[in-house]
């Protein structure tokens, strides 16, 4: 027969043993009960992935995510739903928005949500779209028509029989250039007709400078003319043959370097130079001059400023 001590031994050990094999308790999980159906700490709704489970702000429902979440590839969550747009030191900008203190660069989802992204250049007009609301002003004399096809704004403008004066259109923008700093302004245009234009006056213009409402001496000298056949500075100190009428799209280029010096480019390939240009930062385009018989159609599909 064992003796006691050892017979009370055997049996505290039996419990300890049938206790720890009985202790199966872990670390509470937190969860929510959303439609029926228990979800874990952090899961993301699959229906909406700026929802996700939050014990913590409700066990029953979807909790929002916060703003700025990056949701889907080029998305973040904006009030709750998942949306292209970017999040940038606490703000929102829809995409294609320009930053504010440096125009060359945009919100641009798809590359980031998170920081502005380079764009090689500022567009000034898109053809097709409204020109006032893209900041456009006009200056003009009857007779003259604006129309608008898919991707072009069309300026027209005749002479009456008889008349001793023209129609007159220009289309103007204001501050579209930084007056102390080189530029490159292009211009994405077809011209359908024009007349000869004289010294100083043309019925196809692109002025790197204006001063409305038909420009000062400084402008007009400096003008780029458009004639059937050729272009020039309208103060006729150069000019060069091109089929401007041939009834296609060309991109005209007008840059101007740090020491003034303007470049005047037709599809890439130099025709003008000049010195000592100037700018009232200013642009217009169009009929400048309201001479009887100097008129002409173009059909503007762009302008832009090539960023640096």
């Amino acid at each position: 027969m064992l003796p006691i001590r050892s017979t009370t031994l055997s049996w505290l050990a039996v419990l300890g043993f049938v206790a720890a094999c009985g202790d199966h308790s872990s670390p509470s999980v937190a969860t929510c009960q959303i439609d029926g159906k228990q979800v874990t700490d952090g899961t993301v709704n699959a229906s909406n992935s700026c929802e996700q489970c939050s014990p913590t702000t409700s066990a029953t429902a979807w909790t929002q995510r916060a703003d700025g979440t990056s949701c889907n590839e080029g998305q973040v969550c904006s009030a709750g739903m998942c949306t292209p747009k970017c999040f940038i030191d606490g703000v929102f900008h829809a995409s294609g928005a320009p930053n504010p203190g440096n125009a060359c660069e945009a919100c641009v989802p798809e590359t980031s949500t998170t920081q502005w992204t380079a764009r090689a250049t500022v567009p000034l007009l898109v053809g097709g779209h409204d020109i006032a609301a893209q900041g456009w002003t006009t200056a003009s004399q009857t007779p003259n028509t604006l129309t608008y096809g898919a991707d072009y704004v069309r300026l027209a403008t005749s002479t009456s029989s008889g008349a001793r004066t023209s129609g007159q259109l220009l289309i103007m923008r204001a501050n579209a250039l930084d007056t102390t700093k080189p530029f490159t302004l292009r211009v994405t245009m077809q011209v359908e007709s024009v007349n000869t234009h004289n010294q100083l006056d043309s019925g196809a213009a692109i002025l790197g400078s204006f001063t409305p409402p038909a420009g000062n001496s400084a402008d007009r000298s400096q003008m780029i003319y458009l004639d059937s056949a050729a272009i020039g500075w309208a103060d006729d100190t150069q000019s060069a043959a091109f089929s401007v009428t041939d009834s296609a799209y060309h991109v005209y280029e007008l840059s101007v370097d740090t020491k003034k010096v303007a470049t005047v480019s037709i599809d890439g390939v130099a025709k003008l130079t000049r010195n000592n240009f100037t700018t009232t930062g200013t642009i217009a385009i169009g009929d400048q001059t309201n001479d009887p018989n100097i008129d002409g159609a173009v059909r503007i599909k762009s302008v832009e400023r090539l960023c640096p």
